[in-house]
């Protein structure tokens, strides 16, 4: 049989196969509420279940008033600090404030100006990458999607590391500050490869001025002049600052923490959590907000008509506009009811970013839908919480209005969080004395064994 012949009907008896594996893989719903599983790891009323501590980021979403608990504006802390108090007080100095955060994250301490210098040294000289690790490894197999390339040049790194397995503390910190470095490299070093032999457009590698911040090397690297503004350096910063860390529950933090347990190296266990905020539930979010509102921009005539607006939101949740699932992306949170803090302090950001770009009705149309779309899902939905906009929300905004390509979307998000991701694998391996293993409960039924002739 030729090849191509074998190879259809493989894949035809893969879609068979497939049927039969789904038939005996599929659980009944009720038996989840019968043996009270936390499915997700949350109680009903969506609450994580408590698996472990930190002293990293707290997230505060409600408050005790006359004995309730009740929801109130959220609030974000990094190591004990509220993230607004830590923005006011590198935007009011005219700094950027990645740098100080990433201290923050790791040492548990806010830096001295002396400390900070010395840190930022520290991170420039370690933003380089293996002599030809860009030719021999992000060139050679170039991919549409950034996070698979990402993720493959974190695992690669570990052949060029002469220590790689060695887990003390002070092996893991050296490992986790020279990803922090080479994030925004491997990130749009990859993208420039796909740009250039996927798309036919022209190849640009710069190198990077190791005395420049994070948020600068991006755009640097990734414009072909070379050139940005000032405020447009400011803005994605902040957008940094406010993904480099989330709690310990989020999806990718925690995987960090169970790959962590099991013992193994530190390129292992970032690129497992690169492997996680690769999901659409996690890190994709902020690509589908720019994809729902060009589609929005597109069918709704008026953008100034809040009953337009309405109509096109209430289409979405009937499934009968954009990508039919129902779903106002940006629009809620697993945790945040009232507000999203992250959410709130990026639209400052947004609206001076697009006041300097001339977009402002762009920006009002983004401000009516975070309007509308609270009432819109309260009035066409069941739901058991407030529903408010989350930090995807602007952020697929800026980085549109940054002119950063939306493969790079999620990337940016990993060239923050590995910041929050590097604190809690050494937090983990501080604190954490058993793997982590959660108990699944079988609902198997014994069967007896048949030899091959009897079946």
């Amino acid at each position: 049989m030729p090849r191509d012949l074998a190879y259809y009907d493989t894949n035809k008896r893969i879609i068979k196969l497939a049927g039969k594996l789904y038939k005996n893989s599929a659980i009944d719903k009720d038996l989840y509420a019968k043996y009270d599983v936390k499915r997700g790891l949350r109680d009903i009323d969506g609450k994580g279940v408590r698996t472990g501590l930190t002293d990293i980021s707290e997230i505060v979403q409600n408050k005790v008033v006359d004995g309730k608990t009740v929801p109130c504006d959220g609030v974000l802390y990094y190591r004990g600090y509220n993230i607004e108090d830590i923005v006011d007080g590198f935007v009011g100095d005219g700094r950027f404030g990645f740098e100080e955060v990433v201290y923050l994250l790791l040492f548990g301490e806010m830096p001295t100006a002396h400390a900070l210098e010395n840190f930022k040294d520290m991170l420039g000289a370690y933003r380089a990458l293996p002599t030809n690790f860009v030719r021999d490894v992000v060139m050679k197999a170039p991919s549409a999607d950034m996070m698979n390339t990402l993720a493959r040049s974190v695992l690669t790194l570990y052949c060029y590391d002469s220590n790689p397995n060695d887990t003390s503390i002070e092996n893991v910190l050296r490992q986790c500050m020279q990803l922090i470095s080479v994030f925004p490299l491997l990130s749009v070093y990859g993208y420039q490869a796909y740009n250039h032999y996927l798309r036919n457009q022209s190849l640009f590698i710069h190198v990077p001025d190791p005395k420049k911040s994070t948020a600068e090397i991006v755009l640097t690297l990734l414009r072909p002049d070379q050139q940005y503004t000032d405020l447009e350096a400011k803005v994605l910063d902040m957008a940094l600052v406010l993904h480099a860390e989330h709690g310990g529950g989020n999806n990718s933090s925690f995987t960090t923490h169970v790959v962590t347990s099991s013992g193994t190296d530190t390129y292992s266990a970032i690129s497992s959590a690169l492997c996680s905020l690769k999901g659409p539930k996690h890190g994709g979010a902020n690509v589908r907000v720019s994809k729902m509102f060009e589609d929005l921009k597109i069918n709704v005539r008026d953008w100034k008509s809040d009953e337009q607006i309405a109509k096109y939101l209430s289409d979405i949740l009937d499934k009968n506009a954009y990508d039919r699932s129902g779903l106002i992306y940006g629009m809620g949170h697993a945790v945040y009811t009232i507000s999203d803090p992250r959410a709130q302090i990026l639209k400052r950001f947004t609206e001076r970013l697009a006041k300097a770009k001339g977009l402002e009705d762009e920006y009002d149309l983004y401000s009516r839908v975070e309007r509308l779309a609270p009432q819109v899902i309260g009035e066409k939905k069941h739901i058991y919480k407030g529903v408010s906009a989350n930090v995807d929300f602007y952020s697929g905004f800026i980085y549109n209005m940054l002119s950063l390509p939306t493969e790079l979307y999620t990337p940016l998000f990993a060239i923050a969080r590995i910041a929050g991701w590097s604190a809690h694998r050494m937090e983990e391996l501080i604190n954490g004395n058993k793997i982590i293993r959660p108990a699944y409960m079988s609902i198997s039924k014994h069967k007896t064994y048949k030899k091959l002739e009897d079946r």
